[in-house]
């Protein structure tokens, strides 16, 4: 089997740690393990916690915790990973044989289009549509209702999008929930920036709209805890236990101090004030890039994101995106991702959720640079 190469993690692990500015997170600025622990006693608990093997599903505790968010949901039906990456591994890797349909919305976080891809899946891709004008993407369901057949496995979605910052609300949902069960295909939610919105009620899950849904998620995200490396799949409880013997064969479990400091992450009060903290940095950079787009005019166009901290936009230089995202890194010591790694070439996305200062500072460079270009 010929693994296909994975562009964007590929370019971010080979150059985030060597800029002055990384602008290609899509999460907000880390918390520290004093940040997450409310007071002197919970650090020494840590402290002192033994480095054993964990419960390789998760604990009780933490599957408990992450069932709470779902209704309906119990601790069966919950697998703790490493990652919202090995979660959407897991899941496809199960599902996806040779042969099979799997129709994924673009443009999306290309993990499971790359790794279906090379399990031999027939790709049928479904293009989200920008309205520049309007301010927004389309959703066509007609056009989903098309491209499924009754080969199709597996559709995939991410909601809120990465990389728009769109979201898919209820009736969506259950529009691609009928789809699917005309077929009786699966379909995989991944929600990883599920509590980063911009504004508004936080985005619905896809559990509780058909029996056939799969949630992948983690902390990197909305929580600001990407270190922890701590994901989690809700599925029915019986995929979920098919998902456990693959987890046998990858990193069998979490590690000790992950699953220790999650079940702390997820206690009702503190999972607020860590939602609460993402609010209020993302409002707070949004302010900035939107002011560094209104000094821009016409020559970047976009879609307002509604949650995510990341800015999709669309340029019309003559240079390609790959290529100038290598000239912001080189000349400017900045990183981007460029749009290529979408499929779409001459759009950028462009991180906001870090330090702000490092924001203000990394969209003048941005800006500098295609200045040059001209």
């Amino acid at each position: 089997m010929q693994i296909a190469p994975f562009q964007m993690e590929r370019w971010q692990s080979t150059h985030e740690h060597s800029v002055e500015i990384n602008l290609s997170d899509s999460g907000v600025h880390p918390l520290t393990m004093r940040e997450l622990l409310d007071d002197g006693d919970e650090l020494v608990r840590a402290a002192d916690e033994r480095l054993i093997y964990t419960q390789t599903n998760g604990s009780e505790a933490l599957r408990e915790a992450v069932a709470a968010l779902y209704p309906g949901a119990t601790r069966d039906a919950v697998q703790v990973v490493n990652g919202g990456a090995e979660a959407n591994l897991i899941a496809t890797w199960d599902l996806v044989d040779p042969g099979d349909e799997v129709v994924v919305l673009l443009p999306n976080y290309m993990q499971i289009f790359g790794l279906a891809e090379s399990l031999g899946a027939v790709m049928r891709p479904w293009h989200m549509v920008p309205d520049l004008e309007r301010g927004r993407w389309s959703v066509d369901l007609a056009a989903l209702e098309a491209l499924v057949t009754q080969r199709t496995k597996l559709i995939v979605i991410c909601n809120p999008n990465n990389p728009t910052g769109t979201r898919l609300g209820e009736e969506t949902l259950d529009g691609i929930a009928r789809v699917a069960e005309r077929v009786g295909a699966w379909v995989l939610a991944d929600e990883i920036y599920q509590g980063s919105e911009l504004h508004g009620d936080e985005t619905p899950t896809l559990w509780g709209h058909y029996d056939r849904a799969i949630v992948t998620n983690s902390l990197s995200k909305a929580y600001g805890l990407p270190g922890l490396r701590l994901g989690w799949i809700v599925a029915p409880p019986q995929l979920i236990e098919r998902f456990w013997t693959r987890h046998d064969y990858t990193t069998i479990g979490p590690g000790t101090l992950s699953d220790f400091l999650a079940v702390r992450a997820f206690e009702p009060g503190r999972r607020a004030r860590l939602l609460e903290r993402t609010h209020r940095l993302l409002t707070r950079n949004y302010a900035v890039v939107a002011d560094w787009l209104s000094a821009q005019g016409s020559r970047l166009r976009f879609v307002p994101p509604d949650a995510g901290a990341m800015l999709y936009l669309k340029y019309d230089h003559a240079i390609g995106s790959s290529e100038l995202a290598e000239r912001l890194r080189a000349e400017k010591s900045v990183l981007i991702v460029p749009g290529d790694h979408f499929g779409m070439d001459h759009w950028l996305r462009i991180g906001f959720g870090g330090e702000t200062e490092h924001v203000v500072e990394g969209l003048a460079r941005v800006r500098a640079l295609l200045d040059e270009i001209g």
